[in-house]
């Protein structure tokens, strides 16, 4: 039928689009939208201010974005945050007519009440590639003109069905010719004979970019490695990609492996460095990881013990010997009398046991460190208190 009065649309044209995470897909969308000469808006925590500009993206809260966008894309995970976070009350937020996309995953948009804000007048379109049971059954969206669905078809193209299969048969090729294993989830691209010397380096590295980022604040501008003694004769690549991978897992809303680590640093404008360094020092291998992010920048070392047992050695200017595992109180302090026994009668009295107290300072009467490997996670008005004693200058929290 030729029916033009019907299909009347909306000019992309100087509308403004609201892009909900802006990883690696969403950044795409954001390039092509300014390909469409649209404003772009973006609500993504993960991301410098620095990156978000590069992508000619500017960066405000979940509800500015609601409140100025023409459309609304969805480009993150699943997950408890994210469930459900177009909802009844993010649709009230929003303007008349906004139109609303989503090809991440189901769930995100509650489709409840996306029916009832298109029955309302409020939401005048949606385009659903997935949805919360996939095949959906009896959803209220199927009885509604203005909704466009598609069966979750993000990767069904010739193009990337062709490429995923060479990838895979090239992928055979090298495990049953040489052994080794690209591309895995889970094991480093790297020679199977030398598996065994790198891995503890492995668990090292990831351990040092959880720690490191977990004690950062702001979004991450730079991730520097150097390498020194004995690693820097070992291929450190996979290293690196598991630094970046114990960093990133605690800024993304995705999960991030040794495959995708790096790519996902550079779609952040993540600057990624390393470097090797014959200065000898105490150990016979050692790993320097310097992040800077918006706000400072945090430094520091750590080894393999005999045993394969990670140890971080250093901590900004404080040396200082720890076990980088379970959870971890760190206390930056005047160094005064009196100081570590009022952190153990405070975590006594809180009824939770210390694992593990380790010390540092940088000169007598000048400033100190401890690290407190502690049994249970305290409790936000736990953690008050501990900040509270005398002359305690700062406090994290760190869980690996």
């Amino acid at each position: 039928k030729w029916e033009k009065k019907k299909f009347m649309g909306m000019e992309l044209f100087g509308k403004t689009l609201g892009v909900v995470g802006i990883g690696r897909i969403g950044s795409i969308v954001v390039k092509r939208a300014h390909g469409l000469e649209m404003r772009v808006i973006a609500f993504y925590p993960f991301i410098s201010h620095d990156a978000a500009e590069k992508l000619g993206v500017e960066l405000v809260s979940l509800d500015e974005l609601y409140s100025r966008a023409d459309i609304i894309s969805v480009h993150t995970p699943l997950s408890e945050k994210t469930k459900n976070l177009l909802n009844a009350e993010a649709f009230s937020k929003m303007k008349t007519g906004v139109r609303i996309v989503n090809c991440a995953r189901g769930g995100i948009v509650n489709e409840a009440d996306l029916a009832g804000a298109i029955k309302e007048g409020k939401v005048a379109g949606a385009a659903l590639d997935v949805f919360e049971t996939e095949p959906p059954e009896n959803s209220p969206l199927f009885e509604l003109e203005q909704v466009i669905f598609t069966p979750h078809l993000g990767a069904s193209t010739a193009e990337a069905q062709e490429n995923v299969a060479l990838a895979v048969a090239e992928q055979f090729v090298d495990y049953f010719s040489t052994g080794l294993i690209r591309n895995a989830v889970n094991v480093p691209s790297v020679d199977p004979k030398l598996l065994p010397v790198i891995k503890p380096y492995l668990a090292l590295g990831e351990q040092m970019g959880s720690f490191i980022s977990q004690i950062a604040e702001g979004g991450v501008l730079e991730v520097r490695v150097e390498y020194m003694g004995e690693l820097t004769e070992m291929d450190q690549r996979p290293i690196t990609q598991a630094i970046l991978k114990g960093v990133l897992q605690n800024y993304v809303d995705q999960s991030v492996n040794m495959v995708n680590a790096p790519f996902l640093a550079e779609s952040r404008g993540i600057v990624v460095s390393a470097t090797t360094s014959s200065v000898k020092r105490n150990f016979a291998a050692l790993i320097g990881l310097r992040l800077k992010t918006e706000n400072r920048e945090v430094h520091v070392e750590g080894t393999v013990f005999i045993g394969d047992e990670p140890r971080l050695v250093k901590l900004e200017e404080f040396l200082i010997e720890a076990k980088l595992e379970g959870t971890m109180l760190i206390f930056t302090n005047n160094d005064k009398l009196g100081v570590i026994g009022q952190i153990g009668a405070c975590l006594g009295a809180s009824g939770i046991n210390i694992g593990a107290f380790n010390l540092g300072r940088n000169k007598t009467g000048g400033k100190a460190m401890a690290i407190v490997n502690i049994d249970s996670i305290p409790s936000d008005d736990q953690m008050e208190q501990l900040a509270k004693i005398e002359n305690i200058l700062d406090l994290k929290l760190v869980k690996l």
